[in-house]
């Protein structure tokens, strides 16, 4: 079975000043300061895309990211203006602040992992004594990352080290721990109503052209956030067995077991036809889990004049 997905794009569009190609997403920067996002069916974990794609992974977080930017506009203003395309987000450029502000509820992925190795401090947060994996913590943690001065992955960082660094003022970073804050109770209402616990996810701000603060990027998709069935829960976490997830967790437990974390000598195993139909399933099963919407496959026909085509229709009117 042929399996389809958008590994790349060329989109033809006047006045385009640069195209930006990111791990998962391609980002054409018009003139007038309009960014055109293309969500592509790539998949990235440890830092390293996959050799082969997931099928129907862009448009499951496209659609995901623009109805949860949607449903937050009254706590944060966003960068987004349109979806013309299953693939496409159309929207205002801004200036990113270079810090992902990452929210924890329950000790899981990598604070987890970090707690097994006895570390009761991450990014200046306290993580109480006592706790197993998947725990929820008194209070949600905010624990930023941002890229490391030498190469491109994240690394963790302290508020004070944010502010020492110079990437954000100490006034910044009082707005966006509020904003966090704000929108990680608004996803976590939301997907309570949907049978889910909202375990983790980060969001990315940036400033418009007013200096204004800015939510940018996606949220609440798989690849940014995990997700806990609620039914079963507490009795799974009483027997110690592993919780069901919807997340990109499961792939990095896939890969880690595979003997894969990303490290320079390590190549990505393959993934077969059959494990990549899995993780296309999951990824679907999520959309109509958070959203509470059934999923409609995009026509993937002739993919590139659908996206185009769509694009035209959308500048022209």
């Amino acid at each position: 079975m042929t399996m389809l997905t958008i590994m790349q794009s060329d989109l033809q569009l006047k006045n385009c000043k640069s195209k930006y190609n990111g791990k998962v997403r391609e980002v054409y920067h018009l003139d007038d300061d309009t960014l055109v996002m293309v969500a592509s069916d790539r998949l990235s974990a440890f830092d390293v895309v996959m050799p082969k794609g997931i099928p129907y992974k862009g448009q499951i977080l496209n659609q995901i990211a623009a109805h949860m930017l949607e449903a937050t506009a009254d706590i944060v203003p966003n960068w987004l203006e349109a979806v013309p395309d299953p693939n496409i987000a159309v929207g205002k450029a801004c200036t990113p602040l270079k810090v992902e502000m990452v929210i924890r509820g329950y000790l899981a992925g990598h604070a987890a992992r970090e707690y097994a190795l006895g570390k009761r401090l991450l990014c200046g947060s306290h993580m109480p004594e006592g706790m197993r994996e998947n725990d929820a913590f008194p209070e949600p943690i905010i624990t930023p990352a941002t890229k490391a001065e030498q190469g491109d992955h994240d690394e963790d960082i302290t508020p004070r080290e944010l502010v020492a660094r110079n990437i954000v003022t100490q006034e910044e970073y009082q707005q966006l721990a509020a904003y966090t804050r704000a929108l990680f109770k608004r996803g976590t209402e939301m997907a309570s109503k949907q049978g889910l616990i909202l375990v983790d996810t980060k969001y990315e701000f940036g400033k418009d052209n007013q200096g204004n603060i800015v939510l940018i990027d996606e949220i609440h998709t798989p690849d940014s956030s995990r997700y806990f069935y609620a039914d079963g829960y507490e009795a799974r976490q009483n027997v110690g067995t592993p919780q069901r997830q919807l997340s990109k967790e499961f792939v990095r437990r896939w890969l880690i077991e595979h003997g894969f974390q990303g490290l320079e000598e390590q190549t990505p195993p393959e993934m077969t036809a059959a494990y990549i139909a899995t993780v296309s399933e999951r990824y679907i099963e999520l959309y109509e889990h958070i959203t509470g919407k059934k999923f409609i496959k995009a026509d993937f026909s002739d993919v590139a004049i659908r996206m185009q085509r769509n694009l035209d229709l959308y500048f022209q009117s």
